[in-house]
């Protein structure tokens, strides 16, 4: 395969996961809004989502202080933020139009039809009158692309590059939530107060496992209340969900095993060194030990540096 193409087929799944992951993110904290908390609290969860994404400075210098309805303008229709809604898709749309030989029928007029349409709803003001309605759909459209891609296209170089597209996208956009959303409670936690004995977060916690389709989930593992050490466990450690970081990082290595080429020998055991951690990793070490905070920092790291060599070693043309 081109290597232009890979490139293509790579970003186009990887736009299609970072506007899912803005959708939810946005929809999750227009929930914990309706909740009775303190007005520097809720202008916090708003400051975090900005963060998650790197783009606090850029969103004070074009807005100021961080209000509801800015950040939602700010995710959603700003084109030259490169993670809202509308510059994923559109920028989905347009790799996939560069490769459009390479995608069944079914898949590109699913990834049409979806920028046609959020064209139209954010013009008629769907979002104004029902952001929730709005992110559903979003997401509802994500899942759709991602049903099509695997029960239409073939099984091979150009699926296994999207598929790699697609976990690491969604790996990184994991790890940043839940380091962003832990490092907020311990920041705002009493001290010497233990983050699984607060009742007051239970809301919070249970509205991230609905952002992230894993409430249900935690409910069917732990049977018992939400406490943020099993939500960490679940979400990181639980090879069982395959949105958790060593589901997804099993999924990268198991890709690059089917695209490996001379170049890739190193890529790929810095994949399965990541892998046999979190395979073998327990939440309680992770906590006494370096600390989620840490732990999801360094995750973040490898997680962008094998984004970095996936590049490297099949994405880019050659020098000659």
């Amino acid at each position: 395969m081109l290597s232009r193409t890979a490139d293509h087929l790579f970003w186009m799944c990887r736009y299609i996961e970072r506007a899912e992951n803005t959708a939810r993110m946005l929809h999750v904290n227009t929930q914990l809004a309706l909740l009775p908390r303190d007005e520097a609290v809720h202008r916090q969860s708003w400051q975090a989502m900005l963060r998650l994404f790197e783009l606090e400075d850029d969103f004070a210098a074009r807005y100021g202080a961080p209000q509801p309805q800015a950040v939602i303008h700010y995710m959603v229709r700003e084109a030259d933020n490169p993670s809202s809604i509308y510059a994923c898709l559109r920028a989905c749309r347009e790799n996939a139009r560069a490769v459009r030989g390479s995608l069944t029928t079914e898949l590109w007029e699913t990834i049409n039809l979806t920028w046609l349409t959020l064209l139209h709803d954010l013009d008629d003001g769907v979002l104004e009158r029902s952001p929730e309605q709005f992110f559903e759909w979003i997401k509802h459209r994500a899942h759709l692309v991602r049903g099509v891609t695997e029960n239409t296209m073939l099984v091979d170089e150009a699926l296994h590059f999207m598929r790699l597209g697609s976990q690491l996208e969604r790996a990184d956009n994991m790890a940043r939530m839940l380091d962003v959303r832990f490092h907020e409670q311990e920041s705002t936690a009493p001290q010497g107060k233990s983050l699984d004995t607060d009742a007051g977060e239970f809301y919070r916690w249970s509205a991230i496992l609905s952002c992230v389709s894993a409430l249900e989930v935690y409910r069917k593992v732990y049977r018992d209340v939400v406490t943020p050490s099993r939500v960490a466990e679940l979400l990181v450690l639980n090879a069982t969900l395959p949105s958790a970081l060593v589901a997804l990082i099993r999924g990268v290595k198991d890709n690059l095993a089917r695209v490996a080429n001379d170049r890739s020998a190193e890529t790929e055991r810095q994949a399965g060194l990541l892998l046999a951690e979190l395979e073998y990793g327990r939440i309680d070490d992770i906590l006494r030990g370096p600390g989620l905070h840490r732990f999801l920092t360094n995750f973040l790291a490898r997680v962008n540096h094998l984004g970095t060599r996936i590049g490297r070693d099949f994405l880019l043309p050659l020098s000659v």
